[in-house]
């Protein structure tokens, strides 16, 4: 039996992760514009809406964005800025670079907020309503979103190297997340959001032509899916734009498509397939599968969790007046 003075003090580390916790949730809040702001979500929602209708791809952008946010200094919307004369900002970076789609939106979004509230709504939490509205309106479930996050001030295109390549195996990936604070299940439940979007052959030409030799495709690529991706993203090609959709199935739907496509050797990177080579997150995988609005709610309190990495609160970081550019 345990001591009880190791009881004690397993208490108090329990109770100390707790208070963290709470104190954590505590500097956001749902409905935080209810009163400064309060149109403030309804604005944001009819941009993406606008910006979905000219092109369905945005939502997926828009989910990625907040994504490469989160997990770069956290989410204060560092990864809006453009680069200047003596920096190249994070969207820049290679990871972010021809991958990031719909910036359009959020200054769309900022442009009526400061018409109707200035200086009042954070382009963080713009991003955070942004990736919620994407997932809800391409056939996902809308969930509340704590607010209150305010901009930072720095992007760094070499700090990006936080960001999971799509060629981590399993326990890359568990790594990777865990350093930010979400668990393995969080990990291949916020994979699921390769379920709407596209991705450029650059991203696993190697799994189709140079995986372990000459010529050689990744065995656990199903042989018929292969042969179509070689179709697409020819080996002689040199055009950086190729780009196939992630899920074979309804790539402009938030639903479980992705995971199937997983169960049918159908993942597009070697980070999706690698799901299932762990015996726990194949079980999610197939879990995710059956369970489509277990799934969504899932995603949704994985995006909550992820939305609140490393905020900037209360006087900390600054209200962008444009998301590009930090306050002169």
């Amino acid at each position: 039996m345990m001591s009880s003075k190791r009881l004690t003090q397993l208490s108090v580390v329990c109770w100390v992760a707790v208070l963290f916790f709470q104190s954590v949730q505590s500097q956001l809040q749902v409905g935080f514009y209810r009163n400064s702001c309060r149109r403030a979500e309804l604005i944001v929602r009819n941009a993406v809406r606008d910006g979905i209708n000219k092109d369905r791809g945005v939502a997926a952008g828009l989910v990625r964005m907040h994504f490469h946010d989160c997990f770069v200094r956290g989410c204060e919307g560092s990864v809006l800025l453009d680069s200047t004369s003596s920096n190249t900002a994070e969207k820049d970076s290679p990871a972010n670079s021809n991958s990031l789609r719909g910036y359009e939106v959020v200054d769309d979004a900022k442009a009526k907020l400061e018409a109707e509230c200035r200086g009042v709504v954070s382009c963080a939490d713009i991003l955070a309503f942004a990736a919620r509205d994407s997932f809800d309106l391409t056939g996902g479930i809308s969930y509340d979103v704590p607010a209150g996050r305010r901009d930072g001030t720095v992007s760094l295109a070499a700090e990006t190297s936080d960001l999971p390549p799509p060629t981590l195996n399993v326990d890359q990936l568990t790594q990777n997340f865990a350093k930010k604070g979400l668990s393995q299940e969080e990990m291949v439940t916020l994979s699921g959001g390769h379920t709407i979007g596209r991705s450029h052959c650059t991203s696993f030409r190697n799994r189709l032509y140079n995986f372990s030799g000459a010529n050689s495709q990744d065995p656990s690529l199903d042989a018929t899916y292969a042969a179509s991706l070689k179709q697409k993203c020819p080996q002689a090609s040199t055009d950086p734009n190729l780009v196939v959709p992630m899920d074979t199935i309804t790539p402009t739907i938030s639903d479980v498509s992705y995971y199937r496509d997983i169960l049918a050797n159908r993942g597009l990177f070697t980070s999706d397939q690698t799901l299932l080579s762990n015996t726990a997150t194949a079980s999610q995988v197939k879990s995710n599968s059956r369970s489509p609005l277990g799934w969504k709610r899932k995603f949704a309190a994985a995006m909550v969790k992820m939305g609140q990495i490393e905020v900037l609160t209360g006087n900390t970081g600054e209200i962008r007046a444009n998301c590009r550019v930090i306050n002169s």
